[in-house]
């Protein structure tokens, strides 16, 4: 085997699985900022939302797989809204949690994302957003779709490989913070469009078909699960 070979992936593993310094606490707040930033603008949101929107369907896909169910496909659109079909019974705890993983995927997403940087593995973070993405390319099934996934696994690849330390941790830290707040929006948007009488169909909807509990608990549900986790991943983030 070549030397330089043998070398470099001993180098590699231990650059991934090792520990990197905690960033300083102003790094750790302007990146919250930063994310409050693209969250609460409702301009800035429509363009930023898009993450979310990957985060939800990867959600939704992910969990398909993990329950047996066959994934066919997944789409983006350039309103933010998205479509993941999977194949299999249309009934049964394989399609209720399928339902229910793309509300609770962004916020599980940030709250896991917290842990790791808590843990000082912020390359670890990097490389494992990196391969979900790449995954979920795959699957992609429109074009706008693949766009996107595309720029944004493109831009964790280039932040991996080419930033330094401090600028990875920044970017680290601000994916994490968007997920955490980012994930708390969507089901107040939700709400809002059910009070109007709109989002028949929205996932709270269909959770409440399948399993007989009025959408209103399944919305409830949403909410806490982005709630805490914003609660848990804030705390983890600022290490208080």
């Amino acid at each position: 085997m070549d030397s330089t070979a043998s070398t470099a992936l001993p180098d590699l593993w231990d650059r991934l699985i090792g520990l990197q310094p905690d960033p300083d606490l102003w790094v750790v707040l302007g990146t919250m900022v930063g994310a409050l930033a693209l969250v609460v603008p409702h301009t800035l949101w429509r363009l930023s939302r898009n993450a979310i929107t990957i985060a939800h369907e990867g959600g939704h896909g992910l969990v398909a797989l993990l329950t047996g169910r066959q994934l066919t496909g997944i789409r983006l659109h350039s309103d933010t809204s998205g479509l993941t079909v999977s194949r299999g019974k249309p009934h049964g705890i394989g399609m209720i949690l399928t339902a229910a993983a793309g509300y609770t995927a962004p916020p599980l997403l940030g709250l896991g994302g917290a842990a790791l940087l808590a843990a000082g593995r912020i390359t670890l973070l990097l490389w494992a957003a990196t391969a979900l993405l790449v995954a979920m390319l795959v699957m992609i099934r429109n074009a706008y779709g693949a766009l996107t996934v595309l720029v944004t696994g493109g831009t964790f690849v280039v932040v991996s490989w080419l930033a330094g330390p401090q600028v990875q941790a920044a970017f680290a830290y601000a994916v994490v913070w968007f997920l955490l707040l980012g994930g708390v929006r969507p089901a107040f948007e939700l709400q809002a469009k059910r009070a109007r009488g709109g989002a028949g169909d929205s996932d709270a909807d269909q959770l409440s078909r399948l399993t007989h509990v009025p959408a209103g608990l399944w919305l409830f549900l949403f909410h806490a699960v982005s709630l805490c986790s914003l609660i848990g991943g804030g705390r983890w983030l600022l290490q208080v």
